[in-house]
């Protein structure tokens, strides 16, 4: 049985089940240096993207379409492909550049008794002029599978909580009961939608917008999140968060924008600085998540200590972190796709479960596109280079090398396939790797850690395969180690076994051998706004950095940048 997903709006994707196993899964901004959160319109690139991966368009038994907008109307004015009405949502699409439109399934329940897995089938998914049938499932119906079907509580069929926070919806809590496979919807643990941390924070600092409005910005969340390392948390503020909250919530959308025009209001005239504001913002929604996840599992007669993390908000590796540090849960999980990146996947995977009643998925993070052909660009040469001689050039020239190997990872962090790796021991690293990503100064670069090292120089150190949690940086490696150190003392850790990835496993203990370190510094391979590199050709006529790798082969620039 061939399962497709598709995911047509922000964060287009196209993934494949077959028998309980994903295939691959398709991001379209990880093809042809496309745009970040590329959509897809056109569907007639399904089958391009099926048959470039050895799927025949009428081999798909099911296809299978994300849900999408709500009721409200006003959502039109930031979906221009949303349609919606009382007789069901519709997104419109192109087939072969000939206009038309998709019905599809609502973005979340209508309420709290309703079944999350409710789907409607509909016909008229337009493929070169071929019509499918389809199914539509709700998108946190997407969220919720693709978080517990990856996830190593459903492999071993356990039970586990399921916390759901995206950008248009509250913080929802579910539970996924193995034995039974029903899904039980525990409600919302508070009424503050996901994009109220970007909005708000487009009020302050360097991501303030000319006016009192501010839309949702889906590059935002990320950089807030390594900005206010400069700052410190004002607990006085929090009474007055309290107080807007309370006094003044009336709808989700647009509250964001009214919550931060009346915050400045009551500070009017007290200095406090952005930084202190963005960072007391953030640790005061971390307190509410916290404190009422807690109230909620306290209230749950149900002795279960997993819990699956999803949703846009679950890329903010400080709350899942603060999350797991709280001791409620055993184990959390985070898939490499919360966003919607992973939705694709989800869809496929309620399918899976509807038709054949599995809630497990096989699969690897590396089951993105594979590189595409290059030629040689004017101004570059190449030589065989074993990962022994990389790990060797990275040790003595301290410089950043482009690493592309086999198929891209899932989701939007590169985890070593499409990844910029460098020496973490240099203290100028970090600048030489923002400047060559054009990224501001007070951005973190990540480590890719042996996994049977990290306890020795992380707290705690444990596996961390997916770049989703922060670890504190142990004060005897801080000077070994400076170019992976935040402002704030941690590290957005990677952990790497043989299992996972035997080729970068291979490069980290060749680097150890060399240098006594088991890391390297690792941040994506990509265009300024863009997917992954493609190909060896981008990384070349990208040309920031002297060395691309692939395949044993060193693409190396005649004239050299000059790093130091």
């Amino acid at each position: 049985m061939l399962i497709c997903g598709l995911k047509l709006t922000h964060d287009g994707a196209i993934a494949v089940v077959e028998d309980g196993k994903l295939l691959f899964s398709i991001e379209m901004e990880k093809i042809n240096n496309n745009a970040r959160f590329k959509e897809i319109e056109e569907t007639s690139v399904i089958e391009e993207i099926l048959a470039e991966n050895g799927v025949k368009l009428e081999q798909i038994d099911y296809f299978i379409i994300d849900g999408w907008g709500g009721t409200n109307q006003d959502e039109l004015a930031i979906q221009p492909r949303l349609e919606i009405s009382k007789l069901g949502n519709k997104i419109s699409a192109k087939d072969c550049g000939r206009d038309y439109k998709l019905d599809v399934n609502s973005y979340e329940e209508e309420s709290r008794t309703a079944n999350v897995l409710s789907k409607i089938d509909c016909d008229g998914l337009l493929i070169n002029g071929k019509k499918f049938p389809y199914s539509s499932y709700l998108h946190v119906a997407g969220h919720i599978m693709s978080s517990y079907a990856t996830s190593p509580f459903a492999s071993k069929g356990e039970d586990s909580y399921i916390l759901v926070w995206d950008g248009g919806m509250y913080p929802r809590l579910y539970y996924f009961d193995a034995k039974t496979k029903r899904i039980e919807n525990m409600g919302p643990i508070f009424l503050l939608i996901g994009n109220i941390y970007t909005i708000f924070s487009q009020h302050f600092g360097p991501f303030k917008v000319q006016g009192n409005f501010a839309k949702d910005n889906l590059s935002i969340a990320g950089k807030v999140m390594a900005y206010i390392a400069l700052g410190s948390v004002k607990e006085e503020l929090f009474e007055i968060f309290d107080k807007i909250y309370n006094e003044n919530y009336t709808t989700p959308m647009g509250f964001a924008n009214v919550f931060a025009n009346k915050f400045k209001d009551a500070i009017a005239g007290k200095d406090y600085k952005d930084e202190d504001i963005l960072a007391t913002f953030h640790v005061y929604l971390q307190n509410m998540l916290i404190s009422k996840l807690a109230k909620k599992i306290s209230r749950h007669n149900k002795k279960c200590g997993n819990l699956c993390i999803a949703g846009g908000c679950a890329l903010n590796i400080k709350w899942n972190s603060a999350i797991r540090n709280t001791g409620i849960f055993q184990d959390v999980y985070v898939p490499p796709f919360p966003n919607d990146s992973g939705s694709a996947i989800g869809m496929a995977c309620c399918a899976m479960l509807e038709k054949t009643g599995r809630s497990y998925l096989e699969w690897s993070v590396y089951s993105g596109p594979q590189l595409t052909k290059s030629k040689l660009v004017d101004g570059w040469n190449q030589r065989p280079c074993s990962i022994e001689e990389l790990a060797k050039l990275l040790y003595e020239k301290e410089e950043p090398v482009v690493f592309l190997n086999g198929a891209a990872e899932l989701g939007p962090r590169a985890l070593g396939n499409r990844s910029i790796l460098a020496s973490a021991s240099s203290k100028k690293m970090k600048d030489i790797l923002n400047m060559v990503k054009k990224r501001e100064s007070y951005r973190p670069v990540s480590p890719i850690c042996l996994e049977d090292r990290a306890k020795e120089i992380f707290d705690p150190g444990i596996s961390d395969q997916y770049m989703l949690f922060d670890h504190i940086v142990k004060e005897e490696w801080k000077d070994k180690v400076p170019a992976i150190c935040h402002l704030d003392g941690t590290a957005r850790l990677q952990t790497i076994s043989e299992n996972q990835n035997q080729v970068v496993v291979k490069l980290l203990r060749c680097y150890e051998s060399l240098s006594n370190i088991p890391l390297l510094c690792n941040t994506s391979a990509n265009y300024n706004g863009s997917g992954f590199f493609p190909n060896v050709e981008s990384a070349m006529k990208w040309g920031r950095v002297n060395y691309v790798w692939n395949n044993n082969i060193l693409y190396e620039k005649e004239v050299k940048t000059q790093f130091n």
